[in-house]
């Protein structure tokens, strides 16, 4: 990103600014074996990045941040490597809830939790009771998440809702549908980041990311910083987004909106 570029995204309006941002937080274990260290130092060294990623969406008035902390497949890493990551989920939420409750910061983890140990749900349920009321920001961290989970698990919720009556077939649409799948009552996902340099989405939001804009970064996530979050808004801001319509029918005052 050039010097120009970064002194127009430092003055991105508030109303261009995406309303909710989805991060693929790629690249730990890649950064620690250039520093000639454990796959796991990464991990902790990407505790950094999410916090810079939480103070400029905050900062920035973006109302939503949905992070993958950890996808439904993991689960197929090294032992080690997933104990470690079970450890650090731990520390974290007990080292930055209380922070993220004084920045009025409302905290969500969406996932499936049934895998995880008991003590660790009750401790993220205490965190979501604990910010539920905040309203300055919703961080959202996608835990034992995957996208055709998400999907899967909203056709069986509604499947029930349908055998007890509570509601007709004739009724279901996307947006009947959309409001069993996670998240369905934040803004619609307007910009996915990936970094690590990977171009794939990863099971990730599969439903949610339906328009939204995508942007890829070679950055490895523990350096992924606020300058950096940044340029990928600065990159969403000169898109045209025109929602199945012509360039034509799209005001250029839309550009960058959702």
């Amino acid at each position: 990103m050039s010097s120009d570029s970064a002194s127009h995204a430092s003055s991105i309006p508030e109303d261009a600014m995406p309303q909710h941002v989805a991060i693929i937080m790629d690249g730990n274990g890649r950064w620690a074996q250039q520093q000639g260290k454990l796959r796991t130092f990464g991990h902790k060294a990407g505790v950094e990045a999410v916090r810079s990623s939480v103070r400029y969406a905050r900062k920035h008035g973006i109302k939503a941040l949905t992070l993958f902390a950890f996808s439904s497949e993991n689960w197929k890493r090294p032992k080690d490597e997933v104990k470690i990551l079970m450890q650090l989920f731990n520390l974290v939420l007990s080292s930055e809830v209380k922070k993220l409750n004084k920045n009025n910061i409302r905290l969500r983890v969406v996932g499936d939790l049934s895998a995880f140990d008991e003590k660790l749900v009750t401790k993220i349920r205490k965190a979501e009771t604990l910010t539920e009321n905040n309203s300055s920001l919703t961080l959202n961290i996608a835990a034992n998440y995957g996208g055709r989970w998400d999907i899967v698990n909203a056709a069986k919720m509604l499947a029930e809702d349908i055998a007890e009556s509570k509601v007709n077939i004739e009724d279901i649409d996307e947006e009947r549908f959309h409001q069993y799948t996670c998240m369905s009552d934040l803004p619609p996902l307007d910009l996915m980041i990936r970094t690590g340099g990977d171009h794939r989405v990863s099971n990730f939001l599969l439903w949610q990311c339906a328009y939204a804009e995508f942007y890829f970064c070679e950055t490895l996530w523990p350096d992924f910083n606020e300058s950096k979050f940044e340029e990928a808004v600065f990159d969403f801001c000169q898109r045209q987004r025109r929602f199945g319509q012509t360039g034509e029918q799209v005001s250029p005052a839309n550009q960058g909106q959702g």
